[in-house]
């Protein structure tokens, strides 16, 4: 697949990572439900199994979150797929981020920037709640998947126990077929 991937499926991974770079107020990983519909739902270009090990590599990988739009373009379409894929959920952004902070800090003494970043605090909370309810429905639903997930989760909140050892014991469980 990657070696005669059409140019329309680059400009399509151009064209849909662009746009949801537009939307990823709080990061990357606030858009992975619309990255599950898209590449799952949609374009087919790969299993919920496929996708949720990309977001766990994604995950454990050292750099930024926006680590698994790169993994999704080079399943799909290899090197020019990553490529694509990752200068398209970057470049929109960044561009946008640039003339915001540059009005900004034109309005300083104004009040709307602080209305503006309090209005954004809560759609970027109910973007990664959703985010994790995508990435709870791709593990199956089956019934010890859903205890590991409720009891990270708890684990994570009340201690201050670092995520990475969490994500490795679920590693380990999953590679010895616990899930």
């Amino acid at each position: 697949m990657h070696r005669d991937t059409p140019t329309g499926t680059l400009l399509t991974m151009a064209w849909t990572f662009g746009l949801m770079s537009l939307l990823a107020i709080g990061g990357a990983n606030s858009t992975i439900p619309e990255m599950h519909r898209v590449a799952v739902e949609v374009r087919h270009w790969m299993s919920d199994a496929q996708f949720a090990d990309m977001f766990a590599i994604a995950q454990l990988s050292p750099g930024p979150n926006v680590l698994i739009v790169t993994l999704i373009g080079y399943h799909v379409a290899g090197i020019a797929g990553a490529l694509v894929a990752t200068f398209a959920m970057c470049g929109p952004s960044a561009v946008l981020a640039y003339f915001v902070s540059n009005m900004l800090t034109r309005s300083s003494q104004s009040i709307w920037p602080a209305v503006l970043q309090a209005a954004l605090v809560p759609i970027s909370i109910g973007l990664m709640c959703a985010s994790g309810f995508i990435l709870t429905i791709t593990t199956g639903g089956t019934w010890v998947a859903v205890v590991l997930i409720a009891g990270a989760a708890a684990l994570a909140l009340a201690t201050r126990l670092n995520p990475l050892w969490i994500l490795i014991v679920g590693g380990i469980l999953g590679f010895a077929g616990v899930v």
